[in-house]
C-alpha cells in the first residue's frame, strides 16, 4: 500500500503523528506538507494529494486540516476520490468496509493526536466487504462518468 499525507496549517502536528503511524505500520508513504505556521489553503494540498489518488499513483490519502471539512470537500471534488470525514473509530473502520473510502479526512481541532493514530490505523487496516456494497459504489462511480 501507498499512501499521501497532506495538511494545511490546522493539521501539521497530527499529520507528523500520522506519519511516525505509517513508518511503525512500514507503509511507503510521501508527505507533501505543509510546514509552515501560516495561514495556507487547504485545497492546494487537498486536490492533489486527492488526483494523485485518483491516477493511481497512491492507493489512499490521509488529508488534515482544522476541522477536516475544508479538505474532505476539496478532495471529493476529484473524480474518483471516496473521501470520507472521521472523527471516530467506527466510521474510520466502516467507510473503508461499505464505502470503500480511498481518502481520509481528519480534523485537528475536532480530535487529539491519540485518537487521530487509531483513526488511521482503523482506517489502514479495514478493507472493503464488497458484495451488496460494491453495487452502491458503483452506482457513485457511473454517476461520475
Amino acid at each position: 500500500m501507498k499512501v499521501i499525507v497532506a495538511s494545511d496549517h490546522g493539521g501539521v502536528n497530527i499529520r507528523k503523528e500520522v506519519t511516525s503511524l505509517l513508518e511503525e505500520m512500514n507503509i511507503e508513504f510521501e508527505d507533501i506538507g505543509c510546514d509552515c505556521e501560516g495561514s495556507v489553503d487547504y485545497p492546494d494540498y487537498g486536490i492533489p494529494a486527492a488526483e494523485r489518488v485518483a491516477n493511481g499513483e497512491f492507493d489512499r490519502a490521509i488529508l488534515i486540516c482544522g476541522t477536516g471539512i475544508g479538505m474532505s470537500i476539496s478532495a471529493n471534488k476529484v473524480k474518483g476520490v471516496r473521501c470520507a470525514l472521521v472523527h471516530d473509530l467506527f466510521t474510520a473502520k466502516v467507510t473503508r468496509e461499505h464505502n470503500d473510502s480511498n481518502v481520509l479526512a481528519m480534523g485537528e481541532r475536532v480530535i487529539g493526536p491519540g485518537l487521530a493514530r487509531e483513526i488511521a490505523k482503523t482506517w489502514l487496516s479495514a478493507e472493503f466487504e464488497g458484495g451488496r456494497h460494491a453495487n452502491r459504489v458503483s452506482k457513485i462511480t457511473e454517476y461520475e462518468a
